[in-house]
């Protein structure tokens, strides 16, 4: 993996591949999908990970580190903004503590990119950022993925990471987040889930992160409506865009906190 359409970044790396399902948030991940065409186009590294469940195609909770695609960035000389692991999660229990431990290297020996590591588990990023790492690379970016209420838990585990960036990935936005401390959050992403399952977003839901974001002046990420639309219609993706209050907002975090 390299280029991406993925709105916030530049190009991803997949050092892990295969997850398991955590969270509501994951019952439509594309990269279980994903997993099972690279398989069916025999990529080996995405062989074994998913099974059917009924008409889904859904983890099966095999994770495999790959050794090979650990020097790609190294490869690569021009500065991008990297998302590490759009296919897995770095922090899966599965992955062991010394290859977290390498692809820290990787990042650590290519300061010209900035890397962004989102994962669903910010209790084991901390306890590894900590205990095993004990350092703050200015170019990683850590953030963890909120969809509703109720894993807003994963946010006070964030904030406890040592990070040059801490962001948050309100996506998919399936449910209200109600009120969240987003202090020491420099980044918010927020979008609507899209394709044929896809669980509708109410507008609501996106002002109430929209203002928090004002309150503890976080960089704001308007991602995509998704299937479902401002009027709460189903489309194409496409044809929902990005407008949001009238705008597209693109905002990126600029500061780094007090570590």
């Amino acid at each position: 993996m390299a280029e991406t359409q993925i709105e916030w970044t530049d190009a991803t790396w997949n050092p892990v591949a295969g997850c398991s399902i955590i969270s509501a948030g994951c019952t439509n991940c594309y990269a279980m999908e994903m997993a099972r065409r690279l398989q069916a186009m025999n990529v080996p590294k995405y062989k074994g990970l998913t099974r059917r469940s009924g008409k889904r195609t859904i983890w099966n909770g095999t994770v495999r580190e790959d050794e090979a695609a650990l020097d790609i960035p190294l490869r690569w000389k021009k500065p991008r903004k990297i998302f590490v692991n759009s296919m897995s999660d770095l922090f899966h229990q599965r992955v062991t503590d010394a290859f977290i431990l390498r692809v820290w290297a990787v990042m650590r020996s290519t300061p010209h990119h900035h890397y962004q590591i989102l994962t669903k588990r910010p209790e084991r990023m901390n306890e590894i950022v900590r205990s095993k790492i004990g350092e703050v690379l200015p170019n990683v970016w850590l953030g963890t993925s909120v969809e509703s209420a109720e894993v807003t838990v994963r946010i006070r585990d964030l904030q406890l990471v040592p990070a040059a960036i801490r962001f948050v990935s309100f996506e998919p936005l399936i449910g209200s987040v109600g009120s969240v401390d987003l202090k020491g959050i420099q980044w918010a992403i927020v979008g609507g889930e899209s394709g044929r399952s896809a669980r509708p977003i109410r507008e609501e839901w996106i002002d109430e992160i929209f203002d928090q974001c004002a309150t503890h002046h976080t960089a704001f990420f308007f991602k995509q409506w998704g299937t479902w639309g401002k009027d709460n219609k189903r489309r194409s993706k496409k044809a929902n865009g990005r407008v949001y209050r009238d705008r597209v907002w693109d905002d990126m975090p600029t500061a780094s906190p007090k570590i």
